[in-house]
């Protein structure tokens, strides 16, 4: 991607449209009871990725974000060691709600906070990891901390945020996903997942070593079932809400799904992809004043609408 963007492409909408849309994204990183997290501060101080990243452009996408993550936890929940850390050591089932507050809010300090709170951040996480051990119920042993297992949650996480900006927002280059796997290297590395990929072919070849391990479960169908009646949206927007996560099943590895059991139903018609497609290119053009995104550029001294223009291609 070319530093040179001038070709500007915010919609602009009524302020009253506008602000509601700002509080709701805003919202949706914000637990109940927390001071919402102030990503202009301190003023000038970069981050763990560039400005001028895939990271930034990607992760500034709600739609893309939201796809995304989805996605992701599909894939952490297939890996058994996985799945019983976070089902048995999270408040997912009891307060979905509150987690998914939580790691959105995580993993936006991580691409867009200052370098400082990010890596204050990461290092709270890792602490708490470190009480996280137990059994699957095979007798298997896992520990949150362990490389491999951090390892296949960041770069899942990863390859869902690509995927999903990739299907839903614009198609991404060849280089521009290497780019966006390589940016992730030193967050990764904070976070204790030392052999996160660091290319396409890497995500891959983490696939290959992994995917005998993958296996069904209900709790992939209880989280799915969770996430569509969790009040994530406003009720009269929950069809969106559900069809946003079969949306995130669709970019789910056609073998993976296989393998868990998921099937065409539970993922999009042609005329529902067409629809996510184009939210995710509308929500790629509004620009939100209290987004992570937006208030990282006001600490640098970017323009608010940095990065929703675009190089000429």
């Amino acid at each position: 991607m070319s530093s040179s963007r001038n070709i500007t492409t915010a919609v602009p909408l009524p302020s009253c449209v506008r602000n509601a849309i700002d509080g709701l994204a805003l919202g949706l990183l914000n637990p109940p009871g927390s001071a919402p997290m102030d990503f202009t501060r301190p003023i000038g101080e970069p981050s763990l990725t560039a400005h001028d990243s895939m990271s930034w452009e990607i992760f500034k996408n709600p739609v893309a974000m939201f796809v995304g993550g989805v996605a992701a936890v599909i894939l952490e929940l297939a890996e058994p060691r996985v799945r019983t850390g976070v089902w048995e050591h999270s408040t997912f089932r009891a307060q979905p709600m509150l987690r998914l507050q939580r790691t959105g809010l995580a993993a936006m300090v991580t691409v867009y906070g200052a370098r400082s709170v990010a890596e204050r951040m990461i290092a709270g996480v890792v602490r708490r990891h470190g009480q996280v051990t137990g059994f699957t119920p095979a007798g298997e042993r896992y520990e949150a901390n362990d490389v491999d297992l951090l390892t296949w949650v960041q770069a899942t996480a990863g390859f869902g945020f690509a995927q999903a900006f990739h299907a839903y927002v614009r198609p991404l280059r060849q280089d521009e996903l290497d780019r966006f796997y390589l940016e992730g290297a030193p967050a990764a590395r904070l976070y204790g997942a030392l052999h996160a990929p660091t290319s396409e072919a890497g995500m891959r070849a983490l696939f290959d070593r992994t995917g005998g391990r993958l296996e069904s479960s209900p709790i992939v169908f209880e989280f799915l079932d969770i996430l569509g009646e969790a009040p994530i949206l406003p009720a009269p927007l929950r069809p969106v809400q559900r069809l946003l996560i079969r949306a995130a099943v669709e970019i789910t590895p056609g073998w993976v799904r296989e393998r868990l059991g998921l099937t065409s139903a539970q993922g999009l018609g042609a005329m529902e992809a067409r629809f996510v497609r184009w939210a995710g290119a509308l929500a790629d053009r509004i620009v939100l004043a209290r987004s992570p995104a937006v208030q990282a550029c006001r600490r640098l001294g970017l323009p608010a609408d940095y990065l929703y223009r675009r190089s000429a291609r």
